[in-house]
């Protein structure tokens, strides 16, 4: 299993083995990523996160608790990371709606060239959708990111959040019921205007 082997590769990184802190990141690099551009809508402040993550892992490496799942501390690492670099520049991303939007519109017509309407329509909903997530609260968009895109158990996103699995269930639900306020309107013209 993935979390004894972490444990003993942790437990070598402790005690000097140049390879074993190496073996960590390559073994969660692409999970925190993938936290990382859910959370900051790019991949330059993505790999900036990822970097600092892994920076303040192995500074702090002393202070993991062995009985902790080792996955489950670099998430949180990663989140407070993703949020300081938010904070730090006073502002969400702005330049995730239109990253994301260009991508998707160059992989779209790569992937399956569909018809222009269904096109733009998928990119005005991940527009809405990434202005939508913009509107949560740090915690709320940060379990709405590991539960739905993560696919993280709620008992995990409650530790990496520093909450109980109550709090953790009533942030993810209290971000689902926001987001889909936000997108209602979106989603009821998009019907309206495709029948």
């Amino acid at each position: 299993m993935e979390t004894t082997t972490d444990v003993g590769t942790v437990g070598r990184a402790r005690h000097g083995d140049p390879d074993a802190f190496r073996q960590l990141v390559e073994r969660h690099s692409k999970p925190i990523f993938r936290v990382a551009y859910r959370m900051t809508g790019n991949e330059h402040d993505a790999d900036d996160v990822v970097q600092e993550t892994f920076l303040r892992a192995y500074k702090q490496l002393e202070q993991f608790e062995e009985r902790a799942n080792f996955g489950t501390w670099l998430h949180r690492i990663a989140v407070n990371c993703s949020l300081d670099l938010l904070r730090s520049r006073g502002r969400h991303d702005k330049h995730y709606a239109g990253d994301t939007a260009d991508e998707l519109l160059q992989g779209e017509i790569k992937a399956v060239d569909p018809q222009p309407d269904r096109l733009l329509l998928s990119v005005e909903l991940q527009q809405h959708v990434t202005a939508a997530l913009e509107r949560l609260s740090g915690n709320e968009r940060t379990a709405f990111v590991l539960r739905h895109f993560e696919g993280m158990p709620v008992e995990e996103i409650g530790k990496t959040l520093g909450i109980q699995v109550n709090a953790a269930k009533h942030t993810i639900f209290r971000a689902v019921r926001k987001l889909r306020e936000a997108l209602e309107p979106f989603v009821r013209s998009s019907h309206a205007t495709s029948q």
